[in-house]
């Protein structure tokens, strides 16, 4: 008699991958913008993930606009908070234990009060989340590298000063291709200082330089994505040599066009090679699927057995910042999946 696959939503597993603005539920979008007056396009009222290509300038400033229009629509403190709650019942959903959400809090800033205020409020409503639905929930702060090097420096700082509040690490997002990593290096230095773990976005627009570059210049601890590692296979013993763990989201991976089926996101041969993995959604309101989803890709595309698949969830909770406790419950649970 066949047997019958165990329920990825079911698996216990760490996300390690996820943008504030891009966990919002695409309902919650539409009562927002309702409630602001916020005109929103029409590739973000459709009911579907919009039609996605950002491999070129034009198609990633189109990506950004629509992130920014979704960001537009949380305005208060109740509207971070709910956000916030929303993400961690879908986390909860998709059997995740411990989530570690991405946030540039500068860019809330201007609605909520200013740096500080801004970032208070987004680490209460992480500690409420937290308490009300269970999940484990941490912050990395995340400079933009569209923004002047002082600017990450600034945050930075901040992010240490509120490690006590439930920063665990540090992070360098949008556009691989403006500006280099070493130009960074400083902030960087500044974050691991102060305990934060360093996980920079390297190796999805770009090639492998780009890992390499966050290695080498910002001693990264983690990748956000870093899937073009592939293509080096020098690069991939290196990560693996090191225990360097890649934050691979799949399904955001192929909606902005680096790949262009769920097949071609080389899943199998970062997993070959020994590269520790973290599946993540990277933005689910943009690319239309979480976290569990991600698991799916591996088992449905790639041919991942539960077996596997157990491996990829233990990788992302040793890669977590989860206290050694939660770390120890949640391999256990991994287990006890495998073992049903």
């Amino acid at each position: 008699m066949e047997r019958r696959a165990r329920d990825l939503s079911l698996l216990p597993k760490a996300h390690l991958h996820l943008h504030f603005t891009g966990s919002m539920r695409p309902t919650t979008l539409l009562e927002l913008a309702d409630k602001y007056g916020v005109h929103l396009p029409d590739a973000l009222t459709g009911g579907h993930p919009p039609k996605l290509r950002a491999t070129d300038e034009r198609g990633w400033f189109r990506f950004q606009r629509l992130y920014d229009i979704a960001r537009s629509c949380l305005r208060s403190p109740e509207d971070i908070q709910r956000l916030v709650r929303e993400a961690a019942q879908e986390d909860v959903r998709d059997g995740s234990g411990w989530l570690e959400i991405q946030v540039d809090p500068t860019s809330y800033a201007p609605m909520l009060g200013g740096l500080i205020p801004a970032l208070e409020i987004i680490l209460d409503a992480v500690e409420r989340a937290s308490r009300e639905t269970g999940l484990g929930m941490r912050v990395l702060v995340a400079a933009n590298r569209m923004k002047h090097p002082l600017d990450a420096r600034t945050l930075a700082r901040l992010a240490v000063r509120y490690a006590d509040r439930g920063i665990v690490g540090f992070g360098l997002s949008n556009d691989e291709r403006r500006g280099m990593a070493r130009d960074f290096d400083r902030a960087f230095a500044i974050a691991r200082a102060g305990g934060l773990l360093a996980a920079p976005h390297g190796g999805e627009l770009t090639g492998p330089s780009s890992v390499r570059d966050c290695l080498d210049d910002l001693h990264a601890s983690r990748i956000g994505h870093g899937v073009r590692a592939a293509e080096d296979p020098r690069l991939l013993r290196r990560l693996a040599d090191r225990g360097v763990t890649c934050e691979v989201c799949p399904a955001s991976n192929v909606a902005l066009g680096v790949y262009e089926k769920p097949e071609d996101v080389p899943l199998r041969t970062l997993y070959d090679a020994g590269v520790p993995m973290a599946l993540g959604a990277d933005d689910p309101l943009l690319f239309g699927s979480r976290l569990a989803a991600q698991y799916e890709i591996a088992r449905r595309h790639h041919a991942f057995t539960d077996e596997e698949l157990a491996t990829l969830a233990r990788q992302s909770v040793r890669a977590s910042a989860a206290p050694e406790e939660n770390k120890t419950k949640l391999l256990a649970d991994i287990d006890a999946w495998l073992a049903s």
